[in-house]
This record gives C-alpha cells, sequence and structure tokens, in this order.
C-alpha cells in the first residue's frame, strides 16, 4: 500500500489528499513495527525456545507453553539443559569436558557427598577442602591438579562457576540428554562424578551397552572423564 501511494503522489505531486494519506500510513507504519510495543519477555511461540530464553522469558513460562521436557538438550549457559527445577526455574547445564584428558581424583580419603540432583556444588567444594585439610598417611595425591580443583577453577564457556555432577545430575544427564542423541557426551569414557560414599567415589559410562546410565562405585586411584555442570 505504501509503494501505491509514493507512485500515486510522484504523478501527482500536488494532491494533498494522497500527501496526508501517505504520512498517515507511514506513521502507522512506524508504530506497528516498533520493537517498543513488544514485550519480548512474553513467550512468542514464533521465536526458538534459545531465542525465548535469550530474551530473558521466565523458564516457568516456557514450561507452560511447550512443556518441561522441549528443554532437554537444548544448549544455553554454557552448556546442555538436563534439569529444570519447576518450582523456581532454576536451571542446571553440563557439558563433557575431556579434551584434557583422563583426570585423577585426588586424595584418597573418607567422605561421604550427596548424590541428588543438585548436590554437585556442594560436593565439588567439600572434596577441595577435603584434599587441602587431608593430613592421612593413605593415598596422597600432592598436588592441585586432579579433576576437582580443576573443575572448580574452571573459566569456560564464559562462565566461571562449574563443578562436578553427582551421581543423580549424571543419570538425569544420561536419561534427559544423552539418550535422545544431544548433548557432547562420549560414550567410551567413565565419567567421574561428585558423590562419594567413604572411600568410594561413583562413576558412570554413557555407554547404552554398558551399565546404562547408571552411576557405580568406582576407584579413586583412576583418572577418568569429566562432566562439568552449572546452576543459574
Amino acid at each position: 500500500m505504501l509503494l501505491s501511494l509514493l507512485i500515486i503522489f510522484i504523478k501527482n505531486p500536488n494532491n494533498q489528499k494522497f500527501m496526508k494519506n501517505l504520512i498517515l500510513f507511514s506513521a502507522f507504519l512506524i508504530f506497528a513495527c516498533s520493537d517498543d510495543n513488544i514485550d519480548l519477555t512474553i513467550y512468542n511461540s514464533e521465536l526458538s525456545i534459545i531465542e525465548n530464553l535469550d530474551n530473558d522469558v521466565s523458564v516457568l513460562d516456557i514450561i507452560d507453553n511447550v512443556g518441561l521436557e522441549s528443554l532437554y538438550g537444548v544448549e544455553f549457559g554454557g552448556g546442555f539443559i538436563f534439569h529444570v527445577d519447576e518450582s523456581n526455574g532454576e536451571l542446571l547445564v553440563a557439558r563433557d569436558y575431556s579434551e584434557i584428558g583422563g583426570i585423577a581424583w585426588g586424595d584418597h580419603f573418607d567422605l561421604n557427598t550427596g548424590a541428588n540432583i543438585g548436590d554437585g556444588l556442594e560436593n565439588t567444594q567439600l572434596i577441595v577442602d577435603g584434599n587441602a585439610n587431608d593430613n592421612s598417611q593413605g593415598f596422597e595425591f600432592g598436588s592441585d591438579n586432579y579433576a576437582f580443583k580443576i573443575v572448580l577453577d574452571l573459566e569456560n564457556e564464559g562462565f566461571d562457576d562449574w563443578f562436578i555432577p553427582s551421581s543423580g545430575s549424571l543419570e538425569a544427564i544420561y536419561n534427559n540428554v544423552h539418550v535422545a542423541g544431544l548433548g557432547d557426551f562420549d560414550e567410551s569414557l567413565v565419567y567421574w562424578s561428585s558423590t562419594k560414599d567413604g572411600y568410594f567415589p561413583y562413576v558412570i559410562f554413557f555407554n547404552f551397552e554398558s551399565w546404562g546410565g547408571q552411576a557405580f562405585a568406582g576407584s579413586c586411584v583412576d583418572a577418568n572423564g569429566l562432566v562439568i555442570a552449572r546452576k543459574f
């Protein structure tokens, strides 16, 4: 319509009626197309989930519109979403960080840490503190080049709040992300979890034919792969 008005005006430059219509229609287009009149923080079905998240749309709003499972495996916030707290919209994301090779557990000492989804940050800190304070005469790693210290100090994908997930979180990563063919996790590796029962740390395979994503007791003297996670 705007083009038609322009053509008419060119042919009739002194026609005030068409000039008035042209001005009014142009003002309407500017008003209608202005982003200032669109609330980007409300879920928009024409945008992808990532675009809605980037626009600060509430996670709970997204869930209300497309369901919880639609968020699983979406790459956001440095990793792949594997868990959503439906009470507050908090996200847990994880990714593989095994390009640095097999990494040692650290000192071998008696400690119990949590297995629940979301326990990983506290677990990681407890293990780092335990290594710093361990004065036993058992297996001593003797440096800071061990899994939990590396991850707690890590800056990756623009974030510095990484931790090693609990055994429950690793099982959720397997079930909610890896089984669907999403994420970047390596089926050839054994991954550390931050769950420990006494002297026995829990580890996991993501290989469909080996334990099927179920955590099992491993050994602190091994060097294993790393999954890193963050919560926000």
